[in-house]
């Protein structure tokens, strides 16, 4: 197989992206994804996450989102690149990807912990 499809952008509804979205790994993988660029599906992208889960549901993981139009794959010889569809989405659902990074930060805030007083 060397190419692998993923819907046109003017068939994805927003009800199959929350859906996508509303699974916690998807979403950090998701947030992942929106600072990384490409990222070969070999790779640990959710190292720093703190997530860690098996090759196979990742593989899981991908093919939903790529399935609600959020990410693209590309063969590139025997590699496989993931990339959000930033463009996409952004013409598709202005301002989810935005507002997805400003989430991220205010739970990042959240978690942080409070300096002695």
């Amino acid at each position: 197989m060397t190419e692998v499809i993923e819907p046109a952008i003017e068939t994805v509804t927003i009800d199959a992206v929350l859906s996508a979205l509303a699974d916690p790994v998807r979403l950090t993988l998701v947030r992942a994804l929106d600072t990384a660029g490409d990222w070969t599906c070999g790779s640990d992208i959710l190292e720093d996450t703190g997530v860690t889960i098996g090759k196979s549901t990742l593989s899981h993981h991908i093919k939903v989102l790529r399935a609600a139009g959020l990410i693209r794959t590309r063969v590139d010889g025997i590699r496989r690149l993931v990339t959000l569809r930033h463009g996409d989405v952004e013409q598709r659902f202005p301002g989810l990807l935005a507002m997805l990074r400003r989430d991220r930060s205010a739970s990042t805030a959240a978690q942080a912990p409070v300096p002695p007083a």
